[in-house]
């Protein structure tokens, strides 16, 4: 049974994607907040088929954690699911990712015109200097950034280090960093074709100020959000 709708599920998130993608393509010609409401169009999509074919629904705690205005979001990885959240929780997101995921035929064009910050992983200081022009011009536009601090999806019991990106943007920035826990990965394993029914927990904790130093603001972060994550796995179980 959890095979065949796994089968189910995958067939209709991907299918309906792809036709998604093909259909409206002509919308990568008009300005960027109409992009946005295709976004919207398909992550509503996504979440009906969730709910309705995967049986996988979500919570959010610790709202009042977020602070107006622009900040930093350093959300665990653990599945593609939390990809599928990102502008639902915030509408209008500037998410650090992998220069390469732009490269994808017709995805990537969808994700270069939606306002990322790409990240050159080879190309060391020039790469820095970019994403810190394109993470300032979010703040400007006073929106959200969000970045996976380990750089990867991590799967449930597995310990990865959190990379030098989420530091560089803090010292940066001067913003605040909001840690995002949560506990996808039991129900949407990282490289899973069973996906399982239940309720995903997302938890933001509250915010790192934005003057501390570069050990201290790390120090706090894997402290928080480990913690969290460990919690949220243990409560699910």
């Amino acid at each position: 049974m959890s095979w065949l709708r796994s089968l189910v599920f995958n067939s209709a998130l991907f299918g309906s994607t792809a036709i998604m993608c093909f259909l409206l393509l002509w919308t990568l010609i008009l300005p960027r907040r109409c992009i946005l409401v295709v976004v919207h169009l398909w992550l509503n999509q996504i979440t009906w088929i969730e709910r309705y074919i995967g049986g996988i629904t979500y919570r959010v705690i610790g709202q009042e954690n977020i602070p107006e205005g622009p900040c930093i979001i350093a959300a665990k990885h653990q599945s593609a699911w939390e990809t599928f959240k990102l502008h639902v929780l915030f509408y209008n997101p500037a998410i650090v990712l992998k220069k390469e995921l732009l490269k994808i035929p017709v995805w990537g064009w969808y994700l270069n015109h939606s306002g990322v910050i790409p990240v050159d992983r080879a190309g060391r200081a020039h790469a820095l200097t970019g994403m810190m022009a394109a993470a300032h011009k979010a703040v400007a536009d006073k929106r959200k950034i969000v970045i996976f601090p380990q750089g990867t999806r991590v799967a449930v019991g597995e310990d990865k280090p959190y990379k030098s990106g989420i530091v560089a943007l803090y010292l940066e920035l001067k913003i605040p960093v909001v840690p995002m826990a949560l506990n996808s990965g039991l129900l949407w394993p990282k490289n899973s074709f069973i996906k399982k029914p239940g309720v995903i927990t997302i938890e933001f904790l509250p915010p790192i100020p934005p003057d501390l130093t570069r050990a201290e603001m790390m120090a706090q972060l894997k402290n928080k959000l480990e913690g969290a994550t460990k919690r949220l796995e243990r409560s699910a179980t």
